[in-house]
């Protein structure tokens, strides 16, 4: 404990007699100053025990020692030293009637104290309390590790709490609560989600201090709650929030510190574990596309359980905007960048979120401005990202277009069902699905829907209609002379597969007009109808151009 009134006036080596504001002696000092000013407070912090002579004060004047007193008081000054023997031989009594009227702690020093000696008692008595601070750090330092070595962070966690006298939590990134001691503070931590995920915001190392709220076991006490960001890169990847009934220390402090540099550690050796575990999937992947399962299961073991020998979906998704923040993160200097965030980062805490739920495996590998997973068909992870993908495209604005290049959007394309011998033609599917899905202006498309559907709506493309304009460009302006209907004669004869009297009739012309007209078109064209695949191009770009 610093030192106080109450252990100053109990030294057997002052002999200091309390004259006034004897009910508050148990206020910590934190400096003996001498000061013969009659204003000494612009040189004041707070917390001092005032030393004077009265050398330069009238002491006898009741209404010059209430302002003296009051001035005191107001800044904080916590006591008042006077010596008698030396201008006054008693202590004034307007200087204690002014103390008595502020509730100033007034001492009397005997001659024979210097105030060198009071001076010295309480350097002596800050510097033990340090000593004492700095050892019971040192102890805190040692149980931590211990705890941490042998029960890992919720071992660390239960330690700090004991240390602090209060409770704990660590959370991740996301601002999730992953463990809390006491158990009875996990609803307390779950509060503080949006302060973590403010603190997340700012550069680390970052802290903050939330107050007001209830112990659920203690309900009379509010608590105090200090959050501090864990690990070394420019963004905190997880936090740890320290709750206690006041404010902390300096042997709490140490504790904290010190729980801080062991969480921090164990975060980025986590980091690191991670970072390993994605080359595993990287390269795991590598070996389903390149038709190598059985070496891909080697190396996979029991990583991802059954999900390389069930039928699975490939799953491919890209965002320009993971692209961006992964070049702005690494000029920043961030040796790893961050997913979180964008719509790549979403889509992974989506699709792993669920999969955990429902106790199944996936296979998850960021590739740049891509993503690629790996989930069971038919499992809550395939579901949970057809779900955010359907989510995002009701929220979009009617008049926005993900085919318009937005920065913030995200388009996935799902692969039909497969196994481990057909992973490279999955992922080929998905990518399909994805190009499908960027034309389109949409989302998500899975590959299934577009080989049931029409193939109509791919044409949709300026590249497809600058074809089909240039195809039938020639024809158009052979009917613009009024000279013949050559390019209803074309859709009118293929419509009907190349049958004269029907295709005639329809158009309301005589079959050998008709002919006339193909010839027509034939020679105009350069090209023989007769070959199937003009056949497919002028039918096409027919399509491609029909008004809708």
């Amino acid at each position: 404990m610093p030192p106080t009134l109450a252990s100053l006036v109990h030294h057997s080596a002052l002999k200091l007699t309390v004259r006034a504001g004897e009910d508050r002696l148990d206020v910590p000092v934190r400096w003996a100053h001498v000061s013969e000013l009659a204003d000494p407070v612009p040189y004041m912090e707070g917390g001092e025990l005032l030393l004077i002579t009265a050398l330069k004060l009238d002491a006898e004047d009741p209404e010059a020692m209430h302002r003296y007193v009051k001035r005191l008081a107001d800044a904080g000054v916590v006591g008042l030293g006077f010596a008698v023997g030396v201008n006054y031989d008693d202590v004034p009594e307007a200087l204690v009637a002014a103390a008595r009227q502020e509730g100033l702690p007034l001492l009397e020093v005997p001659r024979r104290t210097p105030f060198l000696a009071i001076s010295k008692a309480v350097s002596a008595a800050i510097a033990a309390d340090q000593y004492r601070a700095v050892t019971a750090g040192f102890a805190a330092q040692r149980e931590l590790t211990r705890r941490t070595l042998a029960d890992g962070p919720e071992g660390l966690l239960a330690a700090l709490a004991a240390q602090v006298d209060g409770w704990a939590a660590l959370y991740d990134a996301s601002g999730a609560v992953v463990a809390t001691a006491p158990e009875w503070a996990g609803r307390r931590a779950a509060r503080l989600t949006a302060d973590v995920q403010r603190l997340r915001e700012r550069p680390a190392p970052a802290s903050s201090v939330v107050g007001g709220a209830q112990n659920p076991e203690h309900p009379e006490n509010a608590d105090r709650v200090e959050l501090h960001s864990l690990g070394t890169s420019r963004r905190p990847r997880s936090a740890l929030a320290v709750g206690t009934a006041a404010a902390l220390g300096t042997a709490e402090r140490y504790a904290v510190h010190s729980a801080i540099a062991l969480l921090t550690l164990t975060t980025e050796r986590s980091r690191s574990l991670h970072e390993a575990g994605l080359r595993i999937d990287a390269a795991v992947l590598r070996m389903l596309l390149a038709g190598e399962p059985d070496h891909a299961r080697t190396v996979a073991g029991d990583l991802y359980g059954g999900l390389l020998d069930a039928p699975f979906r490939m799953i491919v998704a890209e965002s320009p905007a993971a692209r961006n923040r992964a070049a702005a993160q690494t000029a920043a200097g961030d040796a790893a960048p961050e997913t979180g965030g964008d719509p790549l980062g979403a889509l992974v805490e989506v699709v792993e979120s669920a999969a955990a739920r429902a106790g199944e495996a996936v296979l998850v590998v960021p590739e740049g401005e891509r993503l690629v997973v790996l989930a069971t068909d038919g499992g809550a992870a395939v579901a949970a990202c057809v779900e955010h993908a359907s989510a995002l495209e009701a929220a979009r604005p009617a008049s926005e277009s993900l085919a318009g290049g937005d920065e913030e959007s995200l388009v996935v394309g799902l692969s039909a069902p497969s196994g481990p011998i057909a992973a490279s033609a999955a992922y080929k599917q998905a990518q399909q699905a994805l190009s499908v899905a960027r034309r389109r202006g949409r989302v998500c498309v899975e590959h299934e829907h577009v080989a049931a559907g029409s193939v109509l709506p791919l044409l949709a493309d300026d590249a497809v209609r600058a074809f089909a304009d240039g195809l039938l460009r020639a024809l158009r302006d052979h009917d613009a002379t009024g000279r013949g209907d050559l390019v209803a004669s074309v859709r009118a004869w293929l419509s009907r597969h190349g049958q004269w009297d029907a295709a005639a009739a329809d158009l309301g012309v005589h079959r050998h007009t008709l002919r006339y007209r193909m010839r027509r078109v034939e020679e105009i064209l350069g090209r023989s109808l007769d070959d199937p695949d003009v056949r497919m191009e002028l039918w096409l770009a027919l399509k491609a151009t029909a008004p809708d």
